[in-house]
């Protein structure tokens, strides 16, 4: 299993923009369409990461628990799914109803989203303040497949509780580790 860490796009970058098609809702949604009130979690998942199923459950747990804070919820896959063809839209619906997504999970067939974010990984995380600055962007927890260390979605609930405090956020954050996007 290979592992790759976040690019670590720079703090304060703004958001950027896209028009991706959700494949839960079947709609085409932009980033103003996802944000919420006080920020915005956008996140690079796929279907069939290891990394991903392995947090999955602590991702659905916080954005039960902040979307009613006013935190926006996003999750993008931008895989190649005709190499990998476990990562088509079909099959994100089916992972998005199974895992019970209270959020749209888009698809990034251009692979331009991605870029745009400068992602790297699933999963990788961008959180945006009310204003769509990056202020966060790195890992969940230290918590990996196999290493032992349970789930606790620490760094990114810390984070997220900054932006709905309007508090200051560390600068000193750890990449996000996981499979590497599947590139065209």
């Amino acid at each position: 299993m290979a592992q790759t860490p976040s690019n670590m796009l720079p703090l304060g970058t703004k958001a950027p923009s896209f028009y991706l098609k959700d494949t839960i809702s079947n709609s085409f949604l932009d980033y103003n369409d996802c944000k919420g009130k006080k920020g915005t979690l956008v996140f690079f998942i796929c279907n069939h990461c290891p990394f991903v199923h392995h947090v999955m459950d602590e991702i659905i747990r916080i954005a039960n628990d902040y979307r009613v804070q006013g935190i926006g919820f996003v999750a993008i896959s931008s895989n190649d799914v005709e190499k990998y063809q476990m990562d088509s839209p079909a099959l994100m619906y089916d992972f998005a109803f199974k895992n019970h997504f209270e959020f749209p999970y888009l698809y990034d067939e251009s692979q331009d989203v991605a870029k745009a974010y400068d992602a790297a990984c699933t999963p990788d995380f961008y959180l945006f303040d009310n204003q769509d600055k990056l202020v966060y962007r790195g890992q969940l927890d230290d918590s990996r497949p196999a290493n032992g260390i349970p789930l606790s979605g620490s760094d990114l609930r810390s984070a997220i509780d900054g932006v709905v405090s309007n508090r200051t956020i560390n600068p000193e954050q750890k990449p996000s580790i996981g499979c590497n996007i599947k590139w065209k």
